[in-house]
């Protein structure tokens, strides 16, 4: 039967839809063109993720199943989920009721104000500044991989033709410490033809597919404002972690010299922001399959993800998302990737568990997989390792970075007593070494991603507590790694 009256049986009649779909993988353009036409005329929401083939449908299970019995389709797979791999979710039950009891005693329920007033405008103008940045000694991690020193040697702090591209819950675009280093789409900025800002006209003036994506794209919610919402200690004990993008932005390419805050390890390089997890700290994989190929269609040349899947079901084959890494490859971008923190806070070794956390366990050349370290070159007790599938350690305990409305921490919230909650995880190691990368490519504008890994992983420092846990037996080492 050829595929286009298989489809339009198929889906004559539509049947109770999955939560999140499925993806699937048809065998050539051809057989992709006639997949897609036939469901355009049977009225079945889809998306086309423009990598290998793929293509996302709001279908059930039992079409799922049906799809997978014609030769013209390769592969089907559920729209699994993913989530940030920080280390600060509450399991207490009893805790979160009683926290609820009270929102709901206030009228206050509405924590995740899901885009409302919590989506700004994107600001087009530079906020500047200058003198030292107050707060730079808090960042332990700063000072622990040498990037002051790995600055004066190098004679840069990053280039800002340098894009590294965070996906994640999004950026504070607004930020005092992150707008003046947000990547600007330079074919949606400016004016056009008839003197309108290219800005907000509504028009996709790049072609790229996206109309006013000027910072990036929010793929949680379709729209082009990539932002973070503001995090509260209340928020984390219901189950959201909404600043966890621009924690890890800060880390990367806060604005270094600008008299205010912080400054990350390449504080002159480009942010692109993309947003794929919501506040609450998932995402999907068609999201992270569409971010990948927009930061890699759009220049950026370093991916930070800090992000994944522990070992939950399908995650472990998902050859959508292992293809879409393969993308980024091929149009030579380097992948850097959180290692995963175990379970229920209790890391784990991704060589031989059963169920490694990906996609940082994938075998695929671009990425770099980072575990995390305390101040005291200690794994973290949530850090999963691996001699072969985890690459480097980098600071990743108790992190001081930017999150939303103009707010510097390394504390969500501490109730002496009661409960304490730091901004712990690979997530945040991941960063560090999205940073480095930045930084040595910056100094050296020809290197691929192969020479950026080789030349990390070759200046890691031994430290005993990644002995036999890791590629390189270290910890990232920027000044090192800067010489």
């Amino acid at each position: 039967m050829k595929l286009i009256t298989f489809l339009t049986a198929l889906f004559f009649v539509t049947s109770a839809q999955a939560s999140n779909g499925y993806l699937v993988k048809l065998k050539n353009s051809r057989s992709l063109k006639d997949f897609t036409t036939s469901l355009s005329r049977s009225g079945v929401n889809h998306t086309d993720l423009g990598i290998a083939q793929w293509v996302k449908l709001d279908i059930d299970q039992d079409e799922a199943a049906a799809l997978r019995s014609h030769p013209d389709v390769v592969a089907v797979e559920k729209n699994i989920k993913l989530k940030i791999m920080t280390n600060f979710e509450v399991h207490d039950q009893v805790l979160k009721n009683r926290v609820a009891q009270i929102l709901e005693a206030q009228g206050s329920l509405g924590l995740f104000d899901e885009r409302g007033t919590d989506n700004p405008e994107i600001p087009l103008q530079q906020v500047g500044g200058s003198g030292s940045d107050p707060l730079f000694a808090q960042q332990w991690g700063m000072k622990d991989t040498g990037v002051e020193a790995a600055w004066k040697n190098s004679g840069t702090k990053g280039s800002d033709q340098v894009i590294v591209a965070v996906l994640d819950t999004g950026v504070d675009y607004t930020h005092e410490d992150l707008t003046d280093n947000m990547w600007r789409n330079p074919g949606e900025i400016g004016v056009d033809a008839n003197g309108a800002n290219k800005a907000t006209n509504g028009i996709d003036d790049d072609g790229n597919g996206y109309a006013d994506d000027v910072v990036g794209w929010d793929f949680a919610y379709n729209d082009n404002k990539p932002y973070d919402l503001h995090i509260t200690g209340l928020q984390l004990l219901m189950g959201g972690n909404p600043g966890h993008g621009t924690h890890c932005a800060g880390n990367i390419a806060a604005t270094g010299g600008n008299g205010k805050g912080i400054a990350g390890v390449a504080p002159n390089v480009k942010i692109m922001a993309l947003r794929f997890l919501t506040e609450k700290g998932q995402g999907t994989l068609e999201g992270a399959i569409q971010s990948i190929k927009y930061a890699v269609d759009n220049g950026a040349q370093i991916l930070s993800n800090s992000w994944g899947s522990e070992g939950e079901g399908e995650a472990q084959e998902s050859q959508a998302l292992q293809e879409a890494i393969q993308y980024s490859m091929e149009k030579g971008t380097l992948f850097v990737a959180a290692a995963g923190n175990g379970r229920q806070g209790v890391g784990y070794d991704n060589d031989s568990d059963s169920k490694p956390a990906f996609p940082a366990s994938y075998n695929i050349e671009n990425i770099i997989s980072v575990a995390a370290l305390n101040d005291q070159d200690q794994l973290g007790a949530f850090s999963n390792w691996g001699k072969r599938t985890v690459h480097i350690g980098a600071p990743g305990v108790k992190v001081f970075s930017t999150v939303p409305d103009n707010v510097y921490q390394d504390t969500v919230i501490n109730i002496p007593g009661f409960i304490v909650a730091t901004w712990d995880g690979t997530s945040m190691a991941t960063p560090h070494v999205s940073g480095a990368a930045a930084l040595y490519l910056s100094k050296n504008p020809n290197a691929d991603w192969r020479e950026i890994k080789n030349a990390i992983l070759s200046s890691a420092r031994p430290i005993p507590a990644l002995q036999g846990k890791s590629v390189t037996n270290g910890k990232l080492d920027v000044q090192a790694l800067m010489k």
